[in-house]
């Protein structure tokens, strides 16, 4: 390695731990708002006098806070004044965009020269606001936000006293009352506290006062028209659609938790077996005559009870190598210690099943001179019109087994419940999805339930669609009797202690549990108790026993796999915003740095 490169790797680490540093001190670096107070007083001549009190906590070295209100048209501010206990505090302040801004550096030492760091501050802010009381003709107001939703932080909690003109004939509203704790309006002092208001929360106040009071008021806004009935129905239709929305989102999040009753009673009314007079253990001689695919679509795949997957197509393929209507051969690959697995089809003979000639078409289409490499059949699926035709070819050859299911599906299976219950799942998938959204997106208090709701409501249904179909559908006494044999043959196939003490008499039957033990899925089980049951069949020149031997399971599965990956699939959509409540005056937000 070269000079240059040591150099550059040397300095990419340094950028590196540097970049790790600086995000780990970052982190460790916050502040949290424990409590505020705010002090109105409202003058007969129309001025509100404003005292905040804001209580930090600093973990980490900071340079100050700040403080945004915001300033609606016609709407001033001026004598401000900034103190601290715990700090020395040194206030710039500018506007911007309709927006009192102030910067306020705090500072450990009366020489300005250290920052503070890991200490409390309380901050106090007043000022004085002007055309903020607004005076109708028949009374009164004052609609201000004792919080705003711009604050970096929420608060633990606040105090709240405002000073009224007079004691006579008061109205007060705070909204939303989801965060009052207590108020009381005694005389001419209204006092109320708040519990904790998250981040991105507003509190509003809205008073009503007698318009007598603002006889003489110069630094209010005047308007020529009634007011205080629009100004209750706003306050009242806003309160209640709140309450309507928080119970709403309530009634959501519950909603879910009807699946599993519904799923209970499903289960009664369709899931339940009945009762038939078979009771063996295990069986060792196949206990129909039944194809491997019809086999494979019965009992393997729970899916969908009668529609047949890989492990059936490949027990197919099996089935007529062991005819010798296809001819497998294999020849060195050259590149990996894998041998190439080679299909040699000869004409097609006339007594094939409707499957098996699907089956047998399907792999020709992708032959050349009528042999198909099958190691080549992954790359050849890797193309999106060529999965594309493929899966549509299988969907034919599953639609074949279907129909050679002796009396059809229904006589084995019947499938209303499980229907049912997958409808019902992808709804519940839907609603949990949409209801979940709605949570999170909302400013409510109680959308934490709608999120939680439709979580439990998507987790839920998705096991609903993915449980075997034969929870909540129901099998005949003939699918019953037919399901417990051919699951009792599986089971003497995977257990090789029943195979040792119940070997097969020849190599016919052999081959015929491979090939129905590659439509059961434990084809793996029988090729291990061959080899040490019958380790002398291990050199018999069977294209059964070579195709597992050559790892052919592993070049189709392989080939089913990158089709899958070819075809496209969906994504959902995007959900929208809900609007939230505010528009008092005051409020803004603030942060620290």
């Amino acid at each position: 390695m070269n000079n240059k490169k040591i150099f550059c790797i040397i300095i990419l680490c340094f950028i590196l731990f540097s970049t790790l540093t600086f995000v780990s001190a970052d982190d460790d670096k916050s502040y949290t708002i424990n409590h505020a107070i705010i002090d109105l007083i409202v003058d007969t001549n129309g001025l509100l006098h404003v005292n905040e009190t804001y209580d930090y906590t600093f973990n980490g070295e900071f340079n100050g806070v700040s403080r945004d209100i915001p300033l609606k048209s016609g709407e001033s501010i001026n004598n401000i004044h900034v103190t601290a206990d715990g700090a020395y505090p040194v206030l710039d302040q500018s506007d911007e965009d309709g927006t009192k801004h102030l910067k306020i550096s705090l500072y450990a030492d009366e020489g300005h020269t250290k920052k503070i760091k890991d200490t409390n501050v309380k901050v106090h802010i007043s000022y004085d606001m002007q055309n903020v009381v607004t005076v109708f003709k028949d009374t009164g107001a004052l609609h201000y936000q004792l919080w705003g939703k711009n604050w970096d932080v929420g608060v633990g909690g606040i105090d709240v006293n405002v000073k009224l003109p007079n004691k006579n004939s008061n109205t007060y509203f705070i909204n939303p009352q989801d965060y009052v704790k207590s108020s009381n309006l005694n005389e001419n002092t209204l006092t109320a506290q708040t519990g904790e208001i998250p981040k991105d929360e507003i509190c509003e106040l809205v008073l009503l006062m007698p318009v007598n009071d603002f006889a003489n008021s110069p630094y209010a806004k005047h308007t020529n028209e009634n007011g205080k009935d629009k100004i209750i129905k706003n306050v009242q239709d806003s309160v209640n659609g709140r309450n309507f929305w928080n119970s709403a989102y309530m009634i959501l999040g519950a909603l879910p938790l009807l699946l599993p009753l519904i799923s209970i009673i499903v289960y009664l009314r369709y899931g339940r077996e009945p009762k038939v007079e078979y009771d063996g253990i295990y069986e060792r001689e196949l206990p129909s005559n039944d194809s491997p695919a019809v086999v494979n679509s019965i009992v393997d795949n729970k899916g969908e009870i009668g529609l047949a997957n890989i492990k059936g197509f490949e027990a197919s393929l099996l089935n007529l190598i062991d005819q010798k209507i296809i001819k497998l051969d294999t020849e060195e690959d050259g590149k990996t210690e894998l041998k190439n697995v080679i299909l040699t089809f000869s004409e097609r003979p006339n007594s094939l099943s409707h499957s098996d000639l699907i089956l047998y078409n399907i792999l020709e289409n992708f032959a050349q001179e009528g042999k198909l490499n099958l190691s080549e059949l992954n790359n050849e699926l890797s193309y999106s019109y060529n999965a594309e035709w493929f899966m549509d070819q299988f969907s034919e050859w599953q639609y074949e087994v279907q129909c050679e299911i002796d009396n059809g599906v229904e006589s084995y299976f019947n499938s209303s419940g499980s229907s049912i219950m997958s409808g019902i799942g992808y709804l519940g998938l839907i609603f949990g999805i949409a209801v979940a959204a709605l949570g999170l997106m909302t400013d409510l208090h109680n959308g934490i339930y709608a999120l939680c709701g439709g979580i439990f409501s998507a987790i839920f249904s998705i096991i609903l669609i993915k449980l075997p179909e034969d929870i909540f559908g129901q099998w005949t006494k003939k699918g019953r009797t037919y399901y417990l044999k051919w699951s009792n043959f599986k089971k003497f196939l995977k257990d090789n202690s029943l195979i040792k003490e119940h070997p097969p008499e020849s190599i016919v039957v052999w081959k015929k549990y491979l090939i129905y033990g590659t439509a059961l899925g434990v084809a793996e089980n029988v090729y291990k108790s061959m080899k040490l049951n019958a380790p002398e069949l291990m050199d018999y020149e069977d294209d059964i026993f070579l195709y597992h031997n050559i790892a052919g399971y592993y070049f189709m599965s392989s080939a089913f796999h990158t089709m899958n990956n070819s075809m496209n699939s969906g994504d959902f959509g995007d959900f929208g915003d809900f609007g939230d409540f505010g528009g008092g005056s005051g409020g803004g937000g603030g942060g620290a740095f």
